[in-house]
């Protein structure tokens, strides 16, 4: 996963580590190989070290500062790889920032690992931008159930699979669930959530095709209701932002239901289109968290480290794969160490 940018982020930051440079250890004390001792071979006694030697020692132990012109041309390549690799602007002037922030002005004593203050440089600016995660399995447990949870998002990203994934996952976590087809419009929707509900032991409430998706999801949260259970899990039609009368629906669907999620789902790979999409659902209906799937298909990785920073919501799961069990919880700090090869 993100395999070119890591490749890339890797070369920016041995870029880094050589700008700033090492220091040369200080020199042995010379031996006078001219005097007749220094030839014998009889032991040499060493002499206590002079004014002059203390002083070259002070000298070469001081510490060194890194100034702005160690690392200007780095920081301009890491602008560079990050722009190129779908990092969105804003966030892409955030990590820049923060690298200059947590380099420029620092001081550096001798035997200190340049690699070592590059490193944490760039993870403190990665784990900014990219925030904490979201916990689902520890929200449903200190929430009241049932958790109802709404998935939305355009179509074609994967959003019904992404909810028959998160409920194989919870229901191996220990939480009973039911699922909503809410999709009531596109054709074949009702049946392929059907199929995936029946694959992994799960409920479903549906309705005809064509029916009101807020019936459907209102029957749904009565049944998780009256079955005690955990959670309900809502799949809706794909839509864009641009369309009023979907927007409408969704609106009406957030209503009835009364959500404790809204998840939005869309394509890693989609890159900076992920990212403004988000945005505008963020701002139109309202966004808690974030599932991005094909994340396995994305080696630039610049929706999974911009979204979360964008709109300010957290990363939920990441999907990995076409199987039930191929979508993992997204772990900000796990990234950063696959993205910069460190532990």
């Amino acid at each position: 996963m993100f395999g070119g940018l890591r490749e890339r982020l890797q070369a920016v930051r041995n870029r880094l580590s050589s700008s700033i440079g090492a220091v040369v250890a200080p020199p042995a004390a010379e031996q006078d190989t001219t005097s007749p001792v220094a030839s014998s071979t009889e032991p040499v006694k060493t002499a206590a070290p002079s004014f002059v030697d203390k002083v070259k020692v002070l000298v070469l132990e001081r510490e060194l500062i890194v100034s702005e012109k160690n690392v200007a041309e780095a920081l301009s390549e890491l602008e560079l790889t990050l722009l190129e690799s779908d990092v969105a602007l804003p966030v892409t002037d955030a990590i820049i920032i923060s690298v200059r922030k947590n380099l420029v002005g620092k001081h550096r004593k001798i035997g200190e690992s340049v690699d070592a203050m590059v490193v944490s440089a760039l993870k403190m600016a990665l784990l900014e931008v990219l925030g904490k995660g979201f916990d689902l399995k520890e929200y449903i447990t200190s929430h009241p159930h049932p958790v109802k949870i709404l998935f939305t998002g355009v179509n074609g990203t994967g959003k019904t699979t992404s909810v028959a994934k998160i409920g194989s996952y919870l229901h191996k976590q220990g939480f009973s669930v039911v699922i909503g087809a809410g999709d009531t419009y596109r054709a074949g929707a009702i049946e392929q959530i059907a199929v995936h509900a029946e694959r992994i032991g799960i409920k479903i409430i549906q309705h005809k095709e064509g029916a009101d998706p807020s019936a459907v999801l209102f029957d749904t949260v009565q049944y998780a209701i009256s079955h005690k259970i955990d959670v309900v899990l809502a799949d809706t039609a794909g839509r864009f932002h641009t369309k009023s009368n979907l927007m409408n629906q969704l609106d009406k669907i957030k209503r009835v239901m009364k959500p404790d999620l809204v998840v939005y789902v869309d394509e890693a790979v989609a890159g900076n289109d992920a990212v403004i999409r988000a945005a505008e659902f963020d701002r139109t209906i309202g966004a808690d968290a974030i599932v991005l799937t094909k994340a396995d298909m994305d080696s630039r990785g610049g929706a999974a480290i911009s979204i979360a920073h964008t709109i300010g919501k957290p990363l939920m799961f990441l999907g990995v794969g076409q199987g039930y069990d191929d979508i993992i919880p997204f772990d900000p700090v796990g990234v950063v160490n696959e993205l910069l090869d460190s532990a």
